[in-house]
């Protein structure tokens, strides 16, 4: 699988991302921080304000520094402690899931542990607003503290090189054949047995396999895929909306317009001269 391939692949599996935030505080680590050899179902971020500890994942040893982000994926073996004679972390800190159908972000890919923060300043504020939000019982609160958390990630992400870990590069590979499948067939019907066919199943665990991975039923991915490619369409070229939904799968122009409508709210003609170029 070429890195281009792999990386629209995974591109299509964010879209399904769910985030959840279990907790978030800024600490000052006792002199009895320790815990050795467990293994958690949610992810931690480590960001150091001050002080020295010692963090072990799955073997790997790190001694973060102030201005350090440290991440310890879940599902994998952990350990924690103060250092002797050391002051001890001063730390923001939050637990989180970040789930892609039956994984967590972090078990499709792999990154370094530990990242330099550049900007400081910017990234406590980000850790301050997460504690607060935590800390309030609101509705709105939760929605913002999953914006925060994404943001803070994405920093994260950013600055990393990342890689498709190998254990999931065989269930990677089925679905980019998947996609490309649906890519390569829209003008045609693509019936949920014609896909299940082509993917090796059976259609009734296709259709689980699919929404347990995209997060969304097959044909409602299919009506999402041909919507998006219609935009494209009507946005970049003088295609007729004739060609643009013969395109897409649909052979009658009216049912092509009722539904993009459905799909964006506007009609294909509306929808072109307010996004053309």
């Amino acid at each position: 699988m070429t890195m281009k391939r792999a990386d629209n692949a995974i591109s299509d599996l964010l879209r399904a991302l769910q985030i959840d935030v279990i907790t978030a505080f800024k600490t000052q680590v006792t002199t009895d921080w320790v815990d050795l050899d467990y293994v958690p179902e949610y992810n931690k971020l480590y960001y150091i304000v001050e002080g020295e500890g010692w963090l072990k994942v799955d073997g790997h040893e790190m001694y973060p520094a102030p201005g350090e982000l440290c991440l310890m994926p879940a599902y994998t073996r952990q350990s924690y402690s103060v250092l002797a004679n050391k002051r001890p972390f001063l730390k923001y800190w939050c637990h989180f899931t970040a789930s892609i159908g039956p994984f967590d972000l972090f078990q499709w890919i792999g990154v370094p542990l530990k990242i330099s923060i550049a900007d400081q300043e910017e990234m406590t504020a980000l850790f301050k607003l997460l504690v607060s939000l935590r800390a309030s019982g609101s509705i709105i609160s939760r929605l913002r503290e999953k914006s925060i958390m994404l943001e803070i990630i994405a920093r994260y992400l950013e600055h990393v090189p990342i890689t498709i870990l190998q254990h999931r590069s065989e269930e990677l590979k089925r679905i980019q054949f998947i996609q490309e499948y649906i890519d390569g067939h829209m003008a045609e019907s693509l019936r949920i047995e014609d896909m299940a066919k082509a993917a090796h199943l059976h259609p009734n665990y296709f259709i689980a396999y699919f929404k347990k991975h995209f997060g969304v039923p097959p044909l409602k991915y299919v009506s999402r895929k041909r919507a998006d490619k219609a935009k494209f369409l009507l946005a970049t070229t003088t295609h007729s909306i004739k060609e643009i939904a013969d395109q897409i799968g649909f052979k009658e122009t009216n049912h092509f317009a009722k539904f993009f409508r459905k799909e964006t709210g506007q009609s294909p003609t509306e929808y072109r001269a307010q996004n053309s170029g």
